[in-house]
């Protein structure tokens, strides 16, 4: 529903009786947003929606970057999409319910619906000592001691025999820099190279580098250590 949507709604049932908290509970908004829009005439609905229409968003520079993302991989989420303008715009200040609003708005124009994939799983024999390790990335929300929330990434690896663990965690998005040094780490740590690397969900990190060029298709992807 858009906003003269709304706008119309609410007026046509508060003169049907309803009073404004139950407008708001029918609509699904905040009360303080039905007080707002019967503060309104319709003439002035109409100027305020046009200038939203009209008015420049702060995404509108990246609005082609962000929508090849999307055309390529409609299953991204908005954290995703946040993460990867951060890590190429150092300067970008940018909160996660405006990111949210651009995407939402840029799949409605563009009729871009979020596809995700099932993945398969399938059983596999254990492989002998040494020869894989499984890499996987991912990322937590957790409080901080003064009770604010923070997202934490971490890449974690895994010895396909042992089951032995290693991980590394950053409070920003993991650079192909901060790769490469954890898995000198993660190699230090266990005391030797597998023959074998396998990767989960590669394609969500290797994407945001190099201008997107590098892609790695699939969810696992299998790399021999010369």
């Amino acid at each position: 529903m858009d906003k003269w949507e709304m706008y119309m709604e609410i007026q046509q049932l508060i003169k049907q009786g309803f009073s404004k908290s139950k407008v708001a509970n029918k609509l699904g908004v905040s009360r303080s947003t039905v007080y707002r829009h019967l503060k309104k005439s319709p003439s002035d609905m109409a100027v305020w929606v046009e200038s939203l229409q009209t008015r420049k968003k702060i995404l509108d520079p990246y609005k082609a970057l962000i929508l090849s993302w999307l055309n390529e991989h409609p299953d991204l989420t908005t954290a995703q999409v946040q993460d990867w303008l951060m890590e190429r715009y150092k300067d970008l200040k940018v909160g996660e319910s405006t990111v949210r609003a651009f995407v939402r708005e840029l799949r409605k124009d563009y009729q871009i619906m979020k596809e995700t994939s099932p993945r398969e799983y399938e059983a596999i024999p254990d492989s002998p000592m040494g020869q894989q390790i499984q890499v996987d990335f991912g990322h937590t929300k957790q409080k901080t001691s003064d009770n604010k929330e923070m997202k934490l990434n971490f890449i974690a690896y895994v010895l396909s025999n042992s089951r032995y663990k290693y991980q590394e965690w950053l409070d920003r998005p993991f650079t192909t820099q901060d790769v490469i040094q954890a898995h000198e780490n993660a190699f230090q740590w266990f005391s030797g190279i597998p023959k074998e690397l396998v990767y989960d969900q590669d394609s969500l990190i290797v994407v945001s580098e190099n201008g997107g060029d590098l892609i790695l298709k699939g969810h696992r992807d299998r790399f021999l250590v010369p």
